[in-house]
């Protein structure tokens, strides 16, 4: 329904923790989800393709399931729905549930890019680039703390306690539970690593 080429064009402009690399890693894993959860592959590649096309606009989810039904208004409608249902639902603060076999691969494709070591690298870009302090206090401290810290003061540590490490209880398929189980591992090993070595203690 839609090439690599063509929906590259759509993402110009992007941050890097959002760029068309994201698109490209969540593709890889949503085809291995859609293979594994008998989904149909040219929905989860299509709604995959065209998940973040209105990454910078409020309620990015609802925008970008109206954009990809114009960009692909020459389909058949019933493909053009189940695309745009996936889009709208992968969100994972808002937005409906993920109602289909596609729209759960795309959901939980998408999910697994944020943790592991590529979500490691993922939080730490997204700080730096908005001049975020690399660290400021433990795990412990921030997982006793009842809100967390705003502005620079805000770490991929904190990221990691207040969503990162929340994500692999919200994957839906059976197949993405099983990859994310490692990388929860790596994810929780870096951060514990990250205040050994800040407080002199490796």
């Amino acid at each position: 329904m839609i090439t690599v080429a063509e929906a590259q064009a759509l993402y110009e402009g992007s941050d890097s923790a959002h760029a068309f690399d994201h698109v490209l890693r969540v593709l890889a894993l949503a085809e291995r989800l859609a293979a594994e959860e008998g989904a149909d592959l040219e929905i989860v590649r299509t709604a995959t393709l065209l998940h973040d096309i209105a990454r910078n606009k409020p309620d990015h989810h609802l925008r970008g399931a109206e954009r990809a039904r114009q960009l692909l208004a020459d389909h058949p409608p019933e493909r053009v729905e189940a695309v745009c249902r996936a889009i709208a639902s992968h969100r994972f603060r808002k937005g409906p549930p993920p109602d289909s076999a596609e729209a759960r691969c795309l959901f939980d494709a998408d999910k697994l890019d944020a943790i592991g070591a590529v979500g490691v690298a993922r939080a730490v870009a997204y700080g730096a680039a908005r001049g975020h302090r690399l660290w400021t206090e433990p795990l412990t401290a921030i997982a006793a703390r009842s809100s967390p810290p705003t502005g620079a003061d805000y770490t991929a540590s904190h990221e990691f306690v207040y969503k990162l490490d929340r994500l692999e209880a919200m994957l839906t398929t059976g197949s993405a539970r099983r990859i994310a189980i490692q990388r929860r591992r790596v994810m929780a090993e870096f951060f514990q690593r990250l205040d050994d070595e800040v407080q002199g203690r490796a």
